[in-house]
């Protein structure tokens, strides 16, 4: 059986500079997923043409807006690519050029040609749950997110509060105290 080898990470995009290549439908709505999840996210995105909604968004958001085809000095003091055009040997290019920079980089649909993928994402304050499916289901990813925005009770935030506040008081060392918030929690999953 096949198996995910995806190691999930939660990424600090506002401390971190990422780069959109392409203006069109599949850039808004990798520029709105990553908005929607890390709305300080510093993004550049560079196209010879960048669609109406694109430019809306990026009004509201820390998104420079760069009008003029891709080139590898668009690279420069990147951390993270997203290459999202219509033209398949842009999108190699770019991939090509992050690889040979080390810069991490995912060519939208295109999972050989990318480095990490985005999933489904549920933020519940400051509870998130990522969700992979290995580059191979999107659809799966979008439902399992409508149903744990479903069944993820709003006010998850506050008891995540206060269990940090009591974590802070707990006394003795590392296993004592995994032990006494795993038996307080233990009701979460039944």
């Amino acid at each position: 059986m096949e198996r995910n080898e995806l190691y999930p990470i939660f990424v600090k995009v506002h401390q971190l500079q990422v780069l959109i290549v392409g203006g069109g439908n599949v850039a808004f709505e990798k520029l709105t997923f990553l908005l929607k999840s890390s709305p300080n996210a510093q993004v550049e995105l560079v196209a010879p043409e960048i669609r109406k909604e694109v430019r809306e968004l990026a009004k509201k958001h820390r998104v420079d807006l760069v009008e003029e085809a891709y080139h590898i000095n668009d690279l420069q003091g990147k951390d993270l690519v997203i290459a999202t055009t219509d033209k398949t040997e842009v999108n190699i290019q770019v991939y090509q050029d992050c690889k040979a920079q080390n810069t991490l980089v995912n060519v939208a649909d295109t999972p050989q040609y990318c480095d990490f993928y985005l999933g489904g994402i549920v933020t519940k304050g400051n509870v998130k749950i990522a969700i992979s499916t290995n580059g191979k289901s999107p659809t799966t990813a979008k439902r399992l997110r409508q149903f744990f925005e479903e069944v993820i009770p709003e006010d998850i935030n506050q008891l995540v509060e206060n269990l940090n506040k009591f974590r802070k008081t707990i006394k003795g060392n590392f296993e004592k105290k995994v032990d006494q918030l795993n038996k307080l929690t233990e009701t979460l999953i039944n």
